[in-house]
């Protein structure tokens, strides 16, 4: 040890442990320091697949602000992957009659046996209370109300492709629909929405009962809190001052009012329209339009600063039917 020392200090070189290992220390430091530095320097980065993604998303009618699953409507090719299913599986629409495993019954069946059992329970009398903790009416349970209206339930998702396409909605569009009965249509409207984004007005107790009470717990949709609110003659003043939609539809809800009515509703609606962008769509007809005459009708929407923008048709996927749709939008501010 000596001989080393002396031949160390002969050489001019201290080195003790203590300094070999704050050496060793050091040197670690720095190299951390300097490979931080080198990971975030400002070198051209590699171009994102951002943009990639985001184009095909649109170009499959994808919404970039809905986690990726946010399609507007059936493209060719769902529509040709279901035909090869059926055709691969050697699917035929058989009777709906009674055989293993499966029991069809009507909905007159269903209810009275909701209504002899209190429920799908069986308990016995001492216990048959229903034990639901918000019991649910055994008509709307049976889905009875599916048929309170003209055309299929299932109706209601081609008229929910056609506006949203047509409109080109994002989930923070406001939406507004004039008499949602049982939410036929509203439901996919209120699903891809943001909360509180979707609103109605609606007059008919029983579809308002059904909307609420089946409807939005079926589908799991109490989350997205639609403002749904009861009432007629065209009044939307529970729906604040403030909000303004970038859509307004009426499904085949003006061709059963008095023109009169629908007119005090059409300038009513037109303060609540986004200027330009914002667009109103009534379906079926314009008889309260067509009655009047086109110059007369024109110069009315003008009156109320509306513009009629052209008449469009859609086809249904699910049956042999296609809507008519008149499209309005407010003209100034």
């Amino acid at each position: 040890m000596a001989l080393s020392v002396s031949r160390a200090m002969s050489k001019g070189i201290v080195m003790t442990v203590p300094v070999l290992v704050l050496t060793v220390s050091a040197a670690a430091v720095f190299l951390f320091f300097l490979l931080s530095s080198l990971s975030s320097c400002s070198c051209p980065s590699q171009p994102s697949a951002t943009p990639v993604n985001n184009a095909m998303n649109s170009a499959v009618g994808l919404s970039e602000s809905s986690s990726g699953n946010g399609l507007l409507a059936t493209r060719k090719e769902d529509v040709q992957w279901v035909k090869d299913q059926i055709q691969a599986n050697g699917l035929h629409m058989q009777e709906n009659v009674l055989r293993k495993g499966i029991n069809p019954r009507t909905r007159v069946q269903q209810l009275e046996d909701l209504r002899q059992f209190k429920g799908i329970s069986h308990y016995e009398v001492a216990d048959s209370n229903n034990h639901t903790a918000f019991p649910c009416p055994g008509e709307l349970l049976v889905e009875q109300h599916h048929s309170n209206y003209g055309e299929p339930w299932a109706g209601g998702r081609d008229v929910f492709e056609f506006l949203a396409q047509t409109i080109h909605l994002r989930p923070d569009s406001q939406v507004l629909e004039i008499g949602c009965g049982t939410l036929r249509v509203g439901l996919h409207f209120i699903r891809y929405l943001n909360p509180e984004h979707f609103h109605c007005l609606e007059r008919d107790e029983l579809s308002l009962m059904a909307a609420f009470r089946y409807e939005l717990p079926a589908q799991g949709l109490l989350h997205k809190r639609p403002l749904i609110v009861k009432g007629e003659d065209m009044d939307f003043s529970k729906f604040g001052s403030a909000v303004t939609y970038d859509l307004i539809y009426a499904s085949a809800v003006f061709l059963h009012m008095p023109d009169k009515l629908v007119w005090v509703g059409m300038e009513r609606l037109a303060s609540k329209l986004k200027p330009f962008d914002g667009r109103i769509f009534v379906s079926h007809n314009i008889k309260f339009c067509s009655r009047m005459g086109g110059d007369e009708c024109t110069k009315k929407l003008t009156s109320l600063g509306l513009e009629y923008l052209g008449k469009h048709t859609h086809d249904s996927l699910l049956f042999n039917h296609y809507e008519i749709w008149f499209e309005f939008r407010r003209s100034k501010v």
